[in-house]
């Protein structure tokens, strides 16, 4: 298992938590990945969102990329998974980007691929925002103008959305063949881009069943297109570890309390604009990405047996988040990540192997 983290460019995860103390400014997040490297964290997620999808819309988000490679020139071992929506980007001008941050992160920049969901904001800021399958087929050709560039030495390609005529990219990536792409989603569309042209799956917070059945889902449907499997699976999850289960059950009743607020004007675009296979309810929306649906609530015993029965149906990357991020991932490296190798370890060594006398 490998374990990641959301950059929390909004300031929190909790809708119904005003002030989650971890301001959205660089400072915070330049302490908190070089902290995060030193406890043994993989990678972060950097989200992209232009408006604020957790706090509300007014209220204070960082940029993406220009985050992503501010923390490359002061990380050296972490993976910066940045996402990138199509509608907002050119295709050539963004897989030069990629090149060049994975030149300066010594082969340490990946890619999460979005569709995107939010209609307001892309009407906010001029983003290209049409029916939900239109935008499938417009990321579809997004990537691949990225990889023709970064595998080519000149590129052609004329599709629907795009026009390159003999492009040229160097230096090219660090790594080869391409940088990894994650992606998710949920509709046909989604999975048979996924399973087509991207590397890894990332998925929202699902119960142990749920992720069993997408994973083999996923490896079922790139074994029909005659594929090498899916590099990684990855699910995002909102932890809450302590000492007792009712001091766990309690911070659970806090930050899951419902009130009316500017941090739910985005649900109607999320639920509308979506193909989501499984109804969302404000209870599930409080908390983002689903992170509750995992059930990583309660002592770092708990937690680290539920990690471990979903490392057992395939699961090889959780992406954390939590409140406030720096003291509970401190939290969770201390108490829970040694447990579970600890655990891992006793079940692959049988008793009889110790020897008697």
């Amino acid at each position: 298992m490998r374990y990641g983290f959301w950059l929390p460019v909004f300031g929190g995860w909790l809708r119904n938590v005003d002030d989650e103390h971890m301001p959205p400014t660089f400072d915070y997040m330049k302490n908190l990945a070089q902290t995060a490297e030193r406890l043994g964290y993989d990678t972060t997620l950097v989200a992209e969102l232009y408006l604020n999808d957790i706090k509300g819309a007014q209220a204070d988000t960082l940029e993406a990329w220009t985050t992503a490679a501010a923390l490359a020139s002061v990380t050296e071992r972490l993976e910066i998974m940045t996402a990138v929506r199509p509608g907002f980007h050119n295709p050539a001008v963004t897989a030069k980007m990629v090149a060049n941050l994975d030149q300066i992160s010594n082969g340490r920049f990946t890619l999460n691929v979005v569709s995107a969901w939010w209609a307001e904001e892309a009407k906010e800021y001029g983003g290209i925002f049409t029916e939900h399958d239109d935008r499938y087929e417009r990321t579809r050709e997004f990537v691949d103008v990225m990889k023709g560039l970064w595998t080519q030495d000149s590129f052609t390609y004329h599709g629907k959305y795009y026009d390159i005529t003999d492009a040229k990219l160097y230096p090219k990536p660090v790594q080869r063949p391409n940088p990894i792409l994650y992606a998710g989603g949920e509709s046909e569309k989604g999975k048979d881009l996924i399973t087509s042209s991207c590397d890894a799956y990332v998925m929202h917070g699902g119960t142990v069943e749920e992720i069993e059945s997408k994973i083999n889902d996923m490896k079922n449907r790139r074994a029909t297109k005659g594929l090498s499997p899916l590099q990684s699976f990855g699910m995002a999850a909102y932890v809450i570890c302590r000492d007792t289960e009712e001091e766990a059950q309690a911070e659970l009743d806090r930050i899951t309390t419902v009130k009316e607020g500017s941090a739910y004007d985005s649900f109607g675009d999320f639920v509308s604009m979506s193909q989501l296979e499984r109804q969302l309810k404000l209870y599930d929306y409080s908390v983002s990405n689903r992170g509750l649906r995992p059930n990583l609530v309660g002592t770092p015993d708990q937690i680290a047996d539920q990690l471990l029965a979903y490392e057992q149906v395939g699961l090889d990357l959780v992406l954390l988040q939590c409140s406030p991020q720096l003291e509970e991932m401190e939290r969770f490296a201390r108490q829970v990540m040694p447990l579970v190798e600890s655990k891992r370890q006793s079940v692959r060594t049988p008793a009889s192997s110790f020897g008697t006398r």
